[in-house]
């Protein structure tokens, strides 16, 4: 009976653990959107850290642009490197769990090919390989946007 018990239990609290984490590993907090997106919905304090973020890539992608006109290599570099990995830390975990690991995918890769950018600004100093390289990553900012947009949360 005790064995049965254990048993149960087990599989009880194993189904609640996968559940949690596809919950806010795998799903986030999402709805379908009138306009075909996905909805991540997120209180207002999150949603503006997210936003401050992509204003943040637009600033760089600004930035960028306007060094390697210049062909300002070093310059090139500082802006990727803001918003590279190391920009993402510190983000909070409520906020995450929110997240669909589609944008989770998105954000990452993103973060990580600015610091891509700004390594090979530095070492390669070739202006039309870091404007190829930031087409490419732009395509990651297309498609996000084609895909999600962010929406208050009820509270």
């Amino acid at each position: 009976m005790r064995f049965r018990f254990c048993c149960l239990s087990t599989v009880i609290l194993l189904l609640l653990i996968l559940a949690m984490a596809y919950k806010f590993i795998w799903q986030g907090e999402v709805t379908p959107a009138s306009d075909g997106r996905i909805a991540i919905l997120m209180p207002a304090g999150e949603r503006d850290l997210v936003l401050q973020e992509m204003r943040g890539f637009l600033q760089a992608v600004q930035s960028i642009l306007a060094a390697t006109n210049l062909e300002e290599m070093q310059q090139v570099a500082d802006s990727a490197r803001q918003v590279g990995m190391a920009a993402g830390e510190g983000m909070p975990g409520s906020l995450v769990g929110r997240l669909p690991v589609g944008f989770k995918k998105l954000g990452f890769d993103t973060h990580g090919r600015f610091d891509t950018l700004a390594l090979d600004a530095e070492q390669l100093g070739d202006p039309q390989h870091s404007l190829q390289q930031l087409a490419e990553l732009m395509n990651n900012c297309v498609s996000c946007h084609a895909m999600y947009r962010i929406d208050l949360l009820e509270e």
